[in-house]
């Protein structure tokens, strides 16, 4: 019991020291894309090839004075930032980095597993039902500011991230009725032995990827925070760590997101002819951590250079495409897949 509670403290530290890192430095690999993207150099003083900006931008954002206004709800106030990343944080939870059941690398009584919590079968379900808590930091944010410019960004988050979770959940239903499992490891299993999701749900993975965009307020999607029309939106009162924590929660929301689609459309660790469920051993495991982890880049890169090519949609047309648009195609796809399989089943 006590190597089990020590092995899974070593996970959680691991798992919060890497994304906390990782975050830090997809900021500088977020500001080269934009620097490219405008035909700009972009970070290149601070360290070779300004490797150290994101340790300065730490600090300086540590030191920069934190001020509160007179006029804000204090306690909620500062309740919503550490709302924003708890939420971000414990999704992780259930997310695998690599191989997770019987096959895995073996260390000392028994295969270590690449997840915090292996075993939850509703794996999918959990992420959502995490995620969907995020909205409360940015409305409670907007709400406690006192501030009409963040008021109308927390309004914007409430309505666009309620009416995206909509289309965003019926969009996995057609891999979750191919694979007739919630959990995350199966759906990774049933791809290296059949075909990539992506080959299967087309349609599904389009309305994903796009809903994907929406739930993590990213262009062409941040109406929330949309500065050129409410200054920093449900943001703008913020400064020093509290800022940060949005910041934080953002990019983490992106990592999240970025995982779900590779584990969901891309077959997770799976490499077609190099890889499968059969192979053990620590060569084999790193082979497949390696691949998840490629795959998750490829996806965030992906996701910033969206940012830098597509322009912000208009209020109304962004809900027009939840309501009009991805729903009824969702819908759609859902009901195709069912058909077709009861048809191959029956």
């Amino acid at each position: 019991m006590l190597l089990e509670i020590l092995g899974l403290l070593i996970k959680i530290s691991l798992v919060v020291g890497i994304t906390q890192g990782a975050v830090a430095y997809l900021i500088l690999v977020e500001r080269k894309i934009a620097a490219f993207a405008q035909d700009r150099v972009g970070p290149n003083r601070v360290g070779p090839l300004g490797l150290l900006q994101p340790i300065v931008d730490g600090v300086k954002m540590f030191l920069k004075e934190d001020v509160t206004p007179n006029y804000v709800n204090k306690p909620i106030f500062i309740l919503a930032p550490f709302l924003t990343i708890v939420t971000a944080m414990i999704g992780f939870a259930v997310v695998p980095f690599g191989p997770v059941g019987p096959n895995g690398p073996v260390l000392m009584d028994g295969p270590i597993q690449f997840q915090i919590a292996p075993g939850i079968d509703i794996g999918i379900l959990y992420i959502f039902a995490v995620g969907s808590l995020a909205v409360y930091g940015i409305i409670l944010a907007g709400y406690a500011s006192n501030n009409k410019y963040s008021f109308l960004g927390g309004i914007r988050s409430s309505a666009q991230l309620i009416s995206y979770e909509i289309p965003m959940g019926m969009s996995i239903l057609g891999m979750v009725l191919l694979v007739g499992s919630l959990d995350l490891n199966s759906i990774i299993e049933w791809q290296s032995k059949h075909v990539w999701g992506i080959l299967v749900q087309p349609l599904g993975f389009f309305i994903f990827l796009i809903c994907a965009f929406a739930e993590t307020n990213r262009l062409p999607f941040d109406l929330p925070e949309s500065e050129q029309e409410l200054v920093g939106g449900f943001h703008t009162e913020y400064s020093s760590m509290k800022f940060g924590m949005f910041f934080l929660g953002e990019y983490l929301h992106v990592i999240t997101v970025s995982y779900l689609v590779v584990i969901l459309f891309f077959g997770g660790w799976d490499i077609p002819f190099v890889t499968d469920s059969a192979q053990t051993g620590w060569i084999f495991a790193m082979i497949k951590v390696a691949a998840m982890l490629g795959k998750v880049l490829l996806m965030i890169v992906f996701v910033m250079w969206i940012r830098w090519t597509l322009p912000r949609f208009r209020y109304d047309r962004l809900m027009e495409l939840a309501w009009k648009r991805m729903i009824p195609l969702a819908i759609a796809n859902m009901v195709v897949t069912a058909t077709v399989l009861q048809l191959v089943r029956g």
